[in-house]
């Protein structure tokens, strides 16, 4: 196995044949909701509104038939607590497509068990119209006594809806291996109405706000915490000294008597002594020394994409990169090897790429493939190194692709050659499979390329249709992908198309243009003006380009990352408030 690696294939089948046993840190999947619905890509228009037209990017057609039988009956034959949840679902829910819906995740969660470390954990993305059997599954796989939360995502803002409450909210099952997994005490933003009304003091001249705390803790003691500092006496009011350990350290406070520690805090400012004769000194907690909030089950802090948010590439289920960052930096450690076996677009691999971890993405079409391709281009530029497993590799691997699935031959081609599939509408598009677009001037007319892609054999034919459709969509260039050479006639028909002549960059290109499959694998790529801006695909937000972060999210400065052996207990608070 090796790390920042995309798989084109059936997850199932990339997890058994390249994935070893304990070999991952961590998975975050998004698997298609038993939704009865098709996914598809919105891409913009060439004025850069938003398009009509989509293309399909995958269809959820999870139905109860031969195959969806077969892999229950593989379940149940393989026995366990997996066979007897099948069973009982089989029991309650009977042969529909919900039943075959687990009975495609039920192998694939044994199968990312498998792939888990023992210090690892999972994250399951749903939404409830299959959440509690997932949970059901989810305990069958990963054992009741690992489960660790059900996570609320406000995913939406409200929607209206006629007869029941607004549907606004995903689900994320949050599940460990085993006790030992790594849990970093990440934290999130306090609120700023708690910060205003709980830190109103301001210190001078630094301007820092902070609210006094307890120096001391009920009860009392007969060691030095219970001795009197400066004619203050804790055993009086029945409590004794009690002082932050994290604190000191940080101060670098290394006195032996809790009365030297205290002289120590006075002298750093870090005592606050009321108005009042005789009230008790209390302690400066500074707001900016803030670890952040504990994190809840509940997230309503992060935003979903927008339609104007400059991560937003159109992919059918893109989640914001904010979410991912948190699990990640939740879960997992600089250097951990982070799994996502429906990676779409790339969300959990830019959010790994960005945070130091390695990386594994699968997916079973090459269009979301060709999407990760340019989303880590676009932000990571050369600092993303990686490889891609289970495309073609020869014309013969080509062809095979072509006779199993035309659609995902088509996809592949296309992302070659770096152009994006024609939207699905009839009419105007027709004899366009794909679209590239080009800036080669100061103004700002978008240039296109049309293209045309093969499986099959190829003739003159095809050439004079590319050239109709060029025609008749006023493009600047057409190119068609074949799998085999042009005949002498095609190329005569080709030469016969002239040249488009770039004003901006002064030189001529074939107007019609074709590669072969082989050309494609060996590096050609089409002839066309160099682009001075990139409008085929959006553009995924610049690492490092000068704009925010897409993501915020505080690690406690005083709490290193830890492999907990059991449930996190809540901190001590040494002042005993």
């Amino acid at each position: 196995m090796a790390e920042n690696t995309l798989y084109y294939g059936d997850n199932l089948d990339i997890l058994g044949r390249y994935l070893g046993e304990e070999s991952v840190d961590l998975i975050y999947l998004d698997p298609p909701f038993k939704s009865s619905q098709d996914y598809n890509v919105l891409f913009a228009e060439r004025n850069g509104s938003r398009s009509a037209a989509q293309i399909k990017a995958f269809e959820d057609t999870w139905q109860w038939d031969q195959a969806a039988a077969a892999a229950y009956q593989d379940v149940v034959e393989a026995g366990g607590k997996v066979s007897q949840a099948m069973q009982a679902f089989h029991g309650f829910l009977g042969e529909n497509d919900m039943l075959a819906y687990l009975a495609m995740m039920a192998p694939r969660l044994s199968a990312l068990r498998r792939v888990l470390k023992p210090t690892g954990s999972i994250y399951l993305h749903c939404d409830p119209t299959a959440s509690h059997y997932l949970k059901l599954l989810m305990d069958a796989v990963f054992g009741v006594e690992n489960f660790r939360n059900e996570i609320v995502w406000k995913r939406t803002h409200a929607h209206g809806s006629a007869r029941r409450y607004g549907p606004i909210h995903d689900l994320l099952l949050f599940y460990s291996k085993t006790d030992a997994y790594v849990w970093t005490g990440s934290r999130g933003k306090h609120d700023p109405g708690y910060l205003a009304g709980h830190f109103r003091h301001v210190e001078e001249p630094s301007g820092r706000r902070f609210q006094p705390i307890s120096l001391t803790g009920a009860g009392v003691r007969y060691g030095d915490s219970g001795k009197p500092w400066r004619n203050l006496n804790p055993t009086e009011k029945g409590r004794h000294w009690a002082l932050p350990g994290a604190l000191l350290e940080r101060l670098g406070i290394a006195a032996d008597s809790a009365q030297e520690k205290l002289d120590a805090l006075d002298a750093h400012g870090m005592i606050y002594w009321p108005a009042k004769p005789g009230g008790m000194p209390r302690l400066k907690s500074f707001a900016d020394d803030l670890d952040g909030s504990a994190l809840p089950d509940i997230w309503v802090d992060v935003p979903p994409i927008s339609a104007r948010a400059k991560e937003r590439l159109g992919y059918p289920t893109q989640k914001p990169e904010k979410l991912l960052a948190r699990l990640l930096l939740a879960s997992s450690r600089e250097g951990d090897v982070v799994l996502d076996p429906f990676c779409g677009c790339g969300t959990t691999i830019a959010a790994a790429q960005r945070l130091g971890r390695g990386w594994i993405g699968i997916d079973i079409s090459h269009l979301a493939i060709t999407l990760i391709r340019h989303r880590l281009q676009d932000s990571f530029g050369g600092a993303a190194d990686y490889q891609v497993i289970g495309e073609p590799v020869s014309v013969a691997d080509a062809q095979a692709l072509a006779r199993q699935d035309p659609y995902q031959f088509q996809f592949w081609a296309l992302g070659l050659v770096g152009a994006r599939p024609a939207e699905q509408r009839k009419g105007s598009d027709e004899g366009i499979d794909g679209r590239l677009y080009f800036h080669d001037d100061e103004t700002r007319d978008t240039k296109q390329i049309v293209l045309s892609v093969k499986s099959g054999k190829v003739g003159v034919s095809d050439v004079r249709d590319l050239r109709g459709v060029v025609e008749r969509e006023s493009a600047q260039l057409g190119v068609l992908l074949s799998p085999g050479e042009p005949t002498r006639a095609m190329r005569r028909e080709i030469a016969g198309a002239g040249f488009y002549d770039s004003a901006g960059w002064g030189r001529r290109y074939p107007r019609l243009q074709l590669l072969t499959i082989g050309e494609l694998l060996s590096g050609k790529g089409i002839d066309y003006p160099p682009s001075r801006k990139n409008v085929t695909f959006k553009r995924a937000p610049r690492e490092g380009g000068g704009e925010s972060t897409p993501y915020s999210l505080s690690q406690p400065s005083l709490y290193p990352p830890q492999v907990l052996e059991t449930e996190p207990e809540p901190p001590y608070d040494a002042a005993g408030d």
